[in-house]
């Protein structure tokens, strides 16, 4: 095709004038010739790397060192490494067809959504490639995709002067200016010495914002009460005391500024310290939910907190923070009530006093529609990666059996099963407890090889229901019927309720109108 091969010399002009080499092959070669033109790339690629102005010398007059013209391990190994794992003792081939064939795809891809245009790219490519050449038998190489969402800080803002700060490309301080002469609303204020100058939020402006930036406070200062989330007002003596470095600076507000510790205003025509107007001396915060960074000073210590509360406690607060594909605000006000469910999921198996309450008792039919209600709900939910409701199910579920006091293990044991996934520590903790025990004798291994509880649909089908009985249309009370009562057994029920005999005072009802699974009324 002329046109083609036109249309390529013109692109080779083009790519040869901005510094690129390039090499062509054809359909024919690259099908059937698969081996020389790696070569041809390899020659090409050493070659301009024995050629290229960008070799580095490694150290002041060491040796010179050239860059590795191999890129295939990094690339490629990164995008079928889960071939690899089908069938990983294979010496002759990276992966049989038989075993490729029987493991078939990946069934699920958790990632990012940076991923998409990077490793999950790269592999999809590799497979259809390996597909076209059949090798394996599927040309994509996940059933399932899902893109979690990320856990985003809260940052504690202030301002600076755009000219007074800069940090470089990474958000590290780069250099901090200072002056001895401040501005205070509009009033000039001199210091003895030069430092930082932050600004109060309260301070910023439609009218002046273009001339400060955001400047980070650190998020720590939160935890110790440095900070109050609620008021947004910062301590400027501990906020210095824990990061002097980075905070020591002069705080300025609408009404006076910080220096050192001590609080100035305006008085007449000089600036006095001001001791006595506290409601003056408060430095104003903002709160922004963003990216968790380093650079950006949010970065919550999860090790702090598994001190805390546990690795389970955190690990299920993740979960209850929201659905897993959307982003998440980090808010540890929230990390308490899950602490509260373990300690009180503890105490259907244990007694602070008596140690292990789990008796062998028979379950009764409200304990069992509790249990094969949660079942349902946590397989279902966890199938559907809704880890949120999921906790938020096992919460109901603990707080019903708290009401009924069950401490069966019928019951207790699958409920450790389902929540294994959630909180495996304190499940581990339990079920070990329980198998050790006079009543043990049928548990075996680690609750992780257990076997995962079936869902029996007999235990949660409603054989009852609550109706509003109204009088002459008002309703005045409620009574439970089974679902299958006949006119006449409902009226039978009705007339020999205490509420329903006070109403009708003595007198005959004319008439009792029974819309089975909605409502009664007694008509007199």
């Amino acid at each position: 095709n002329e046109e083609q091969k036109s249309y390529d010399e013109m692109r080779t002009k083009t790519l040869n004038a901005i510094g690129f080499d390039v090499i062509r092959f054809s359909n024919e070669e690259v099908i059937n010739k698969i081996e020389e033109v790696k070569e041809k790339i390899k020659s090409k690629l050493a070659e301009s790397a024995n050629n290229s102005p960008l070799r580095l010398r490694r150290g002041d007059g060491g040796e010179v060192v050239r860059r590795e013209v191999n890129t295939m391990p990094g690339y490629a190994g990164s995008s079928w490494y889960f071939l690899r794992y089908m069938d990983p003792h294979n010496e002759k081939e990276f992966c049989s067809r038989k075993a490729s064939d029987y493991w078939g795809q990946v069934d699920l891809y958790i990632g990012g959504t940076e991923h998409a245009v990077g490793h999950l790219l790269y592999s999809r490519m590799w497979t259809k490639c390996l597909f076209d050449f059949g090798l394996i038998g599927h040309d994509e190489p996940y059933r399932k995709l899902v893109n979690q969402g990320m856990i985003q800080g809260v940052s504690q803002i202030a301002y600076v002067q755009k000219h007074d700060y800069r940090e470089d490309e990474k958000g590290e301080e780069a250099s901090r200016g200072g002056s001895n002469t401040i501005m205070v609303n509009g009033q000039i204020a001199s210091v003895p010495e030069p430092k930082l100058q932050l600004f109060s939020s309260e301070v910023i402006n439609d009218s002046n914002k273009d001339y400060f930036k955001p400047f980070n406070i650190p998020i720590e200062l939160v935890n110790l009460n440095y900070i109050n989330p609620q008021r947004n007002e910062l301590n400027i003596k501990g906020a210095i005391s824990k990061y002097p470095n980075r905070l020591d600076a002069i705080y300025i507000t609408s009404t006076g500024f910080n220096y050192n510790g001590n609080w100035f205003a305006k008085k007449g025509n000089n600036w006095v310290e001001d001791i006595h107007n506290e409601a003056n001396q408060v430095f104003y915060v903002e709160s922004e939910v963003e990216k968790m960074s380093k650079s950006k000073y949010n970065v919550v210590n999860p090790d702090d907190l598994i001190s805390k509360y546990g690795a389970d406690t955190f690990r299920m607060y993740e979960m209850f923070l929201g659905p897993v594909e959307m982003s998440k605000p980090w808010d540890t006000k929230g990390i308490e009530g899950v602490f509260r469910f373990l300690k009180k999921f503890w105490r259907l198996f244990m007694d602070d006093e008596k140690g292990l309450v789990v008796t062998d008792e028979q379950p009764t039919v409200e304990e069992l529609k509790v249990l094969h209600k949660t079942i349902k709900k946590i397989e279902s939910d966890t199938e559907r990666f809704s880890f949120n409701t999921g906790v938020s199910g096992f919460m109901i579920a603990t707080n019903e059996l708290t009401d009924l006091k069950c401490h069966k293990k019928d019951i207790l044991v699958p409920l450790l099963i389902l929540l294994t996934p959630y909180a495996p520590h304190i499940c581990a903790e339990l079920w070990e407890c329980i198998k050790v025990s006079p009543i043990g004798g049928d548990l075996e291994g680690a609750v992780l090889d257990a076997s995962y509880p079936i869902f029996e649909e007999k235990y949660v089908k409603e054989s009852s229901k609550a109706y509003p009985v109204a009088i002459n249309g008002k309703t005045r009370t409620e009574l439970t019927i089974a679902l299958d009562a006949t006119q006449q057994q409902v009226e039978e029920i009705v007339l020999k309720d205490d509420t329903v005999k006070k109403w009708l005072d003595g007198k005959p009802p004319k008439k009792i109108i029974y819309v089975k699974n909605k409502m009664i009324n007694v008509v007199f």
